[in-house]
């Protein structure tokens, strides 16, 4: 029998997943959130904060589970005099153009930040 959990946002009683992780995360109060609600509330603090880390692969930016992406729309690579190298990555959500920068090679963390650039 699968192991189960119930969503602390949805309230769904949903199955954890035996590969590619558990199917929920925890909030800082370790509550069970499921992959879906994850991205629902990244939506929310980034309409609220304009700011997010996210994670950088070649072609995308996602949240941790990788239920929230977005395409990167133009990426440049600098020099970092700590990191070595700097990529700046820009994307578009609700309306904006927001910009992303990860510091050095070995990390996937991309700091992101809305601009007052519209699309």
């Amino acid at each position: 029998m699968k192991e189960k959990f119930t969503c602390s946002v949805c309230k769904k009683e949903k199955s954890v997943q035996e590969s590619g992780g558990t199917g929920y995360g925890l909030d800082k109060d370790e509550n069970k959130i499921c992959y879906e609600c994850c991205a629902k509330g990244d939506i929310q603090y980034m309409k609220k904060n304009h700011k997010i880390t996210l994670y950088l692969t070649d072609s995308e930016v996602t949240n941790w589970p990788g239920t929230l992406r977005f395409s990167v729309t133009g990426k440049t690579t600098g020099r970092h005099n700590f990191a070595g190298v700097r990529y700046d990555i820009w994307f578009t959500f609700d309306g904006s153009i927001w910009h992303g920068v990860q510091y050095g090679d070995n990390t996937q963390l991309c700091h992101c930040k809305k601009t007052i650039r519209k699309v």
